[in-house]
């Protein structure tokens, strides 16, 4: 018999919800349909008590379109959708110890995943199977919710600005100066060190309709518009705005638990505070498509330049 409801519950005001009583690994159309429905709704959405071979995990991400493949991470061999995710004794959050020979953690600073691509991932879905008993929890801060708190005068002169997003600084950190690698083949612009663009400050989720903001320190280098000491200051007071505790999910994982969040309309942070301690696991990461503004009175969508 078809599902007709899902068991919801809500982790805060804004963004999130924990799911119950769903079998990730064996879904009918009208369960997916329903899940795909809470992940536009809630933003990001924890499961519990999962188990997916890889390949299912694979097959779910594909169900909410093509797969993304990271400009730096390899995946495990025959898998180049897979992005491994794991720390332990040798990892470290702080940039002297990386450029030392520590491992640097995944996600430790707030970010929107790839978002210097030019088409930034749709979303996510992570799968931990190894957590530490305490700690290594995600903070999740909705978009929409950041940008709805403006003052309608901010809102409007943000959204007449663009601002460039890299990956050189943070690849250049957690690669070792590694370049990225050829994704030509995946259909991804392969002819850069590492990945750079240009998007809207405030973007069109393309199916809700609702506007985001989307700057993240992670990734965005800098206004286009502005000069340098006025992009930096409203950066910062963006940045600042977003991870305002009200607009934000802390989610805890547990062994075997599932998150899918979508990055069109959220950034992330992973809180290293298990040093020496193991969380492991692996991601698959759905293709997007490229950031627009879209305001009430525009004939055809507002896109940022490509850098």
């Amino acid at each position: 018999m078809s599902r007709t409801t899902l068991d919801i519950t809500l982790l805060s005001g804004h963004i999130g919800a924990e799911i119950h009583g769903l079998d990730l690994a064996a879904l009918d159309d009208s369960s997916f349909a329903l899940l795909k429905q809470a992940f536009l709704e809630h933003q990001v959405l924890i499961l519990r008590d999962q188990q997916l071979t890889r390949d299912q995990h694979i097959a779910l991400g594909r169900r909410f379109g093509d797969l993304h493949v990271h400009p730096m991470a390899k995946g495990p061999e025959g898998y180049p959708e897979i992005f491994p995710i794991e720390a332990g004794k040798n990892s470290s959050n702080d940039p002297k110890a990386i450029r030392g020979g520590k491992r640097a953690v995944n996600g430790g600073n707030w970010h929107s995943d790839v978002s210097c691509d030019e088409e930034p991932p749709l979303g996510s879905i992570l799968y931990l199977r190894d957590v530490p008993p305490a700690g290594g929890d995600t903070l999740f801060a909705s978009g929409y919710a950041a940008f709805e708190a403006l003052s309608p005068a901010l809102q409007s002169f943000l959204e007449g600005l663009t601002a460039v997003h890299s990956g050189e600084a943070t690849y250049r950190l957690h690669y070792g100066n590694q370049a990225a690698q050829d994704r030509s083949r995946f259909g991804f612009r392969s002819d850069q060190p590492y990945p750079e663009a240009v998007h809207p400050v405030v973007r069109t989720h393309p199916e809700t309709g609702r506007k985001s903001l989307f700057v993240n320190r992670g990734f965005t280098r800098e206004i286009v518009e502005l000069s340098h000491t006025e992009s930096q200051a409203l950066l910062e007071y963006l940045y600042r705005h977003q991870e305002t505790p009200e607009f934000s999910v802390r989610l805890h994982w547990q062994p075997d638990s599932i998150a899918l969040w979508d990055n069109r309309c959220t950034q992330h942070r992973a809180i290293f505070d298990y040093a020496g301690q193991v969380r492991r696991g692996e991601r698959v990461t759905i293709k997007g498509d490229r950031p627009y503004l879209r305001r009430e009175n525009d004939r055809e969508p507002q896109w940022g330049l490509v850098g």
